[in-house]
């Protein structure tokens, strides 16, 4: 039996929490980032794929005000890949749109990140950059709609 902090490839897992944030930042990140970040590995792992990139509707789910009753907005298209290293780590990509080479690239970079030899390498120099452009970005675009807020005030009138 496996104790539940052992992959079934002998290898520690990596905490759910981790992994989400890479997998998060993978899917938003742009594609030429992600192969220029791929044609400068040292070395390109072998892989073949468990499911080749496919593009299909994922249903979108909301709460008015983020607490109330769900409810379904609408369909969106996603594309979703999974490929296994010749080392035997499964990755999985899952990007918005239709583009397949992102969710092949999302799902390498996957199984590179869980390998203990990649991953210090990978979060800095990949992971960390995109997570701080994107911060840049989130703060830039608040500082602009910041720019236009408009603070409405209400004066009371005394009935004198």
């Amino acid at each position: 039996m496996l104790d539940s902090q052992t992959a079934a490839n002998d290898r520690p897992a990596v905490p759910p929490e981790e992994r989400r944030r890479w997998m998060g930042v993978l899917a938003r990140a742009d594609r030429a980032t992600l192969e220029a970040a791929w044609r400068d590995l040292p070395e390109r792992p072998g892989f073949r794929h468990l499911r080749r990139p496919e593009v299909g509707l994922a249903m979108v789910r909301g709460r008015m005000g983020g607490t109330g009753q769900r409810f379904n907005l609408g369909e969106m298209t996603m594309t979703r890949a999974a490929v296994v290293t010749d080392q035997g780590v499964t990755g999985f990509g899952y990007v918005a749109g239709r583009d397949r080479r992102h969710a092949e690239l999302a799902a390498l970079f996957d199984a590179l990140l869980q390998d203990d030899a990649h991953r210090p390498m990978l979060m800095a120099a990949l992971i960390e950059p995109l997570e701080r452009a994107r911060a840049a970005q989130r703060a830039a675009r608040a500082r602009d709609v910041g720019a236009s807020k408009v603070e409405f005030f209400t004066m009371v009138r005394s009935r004198d």
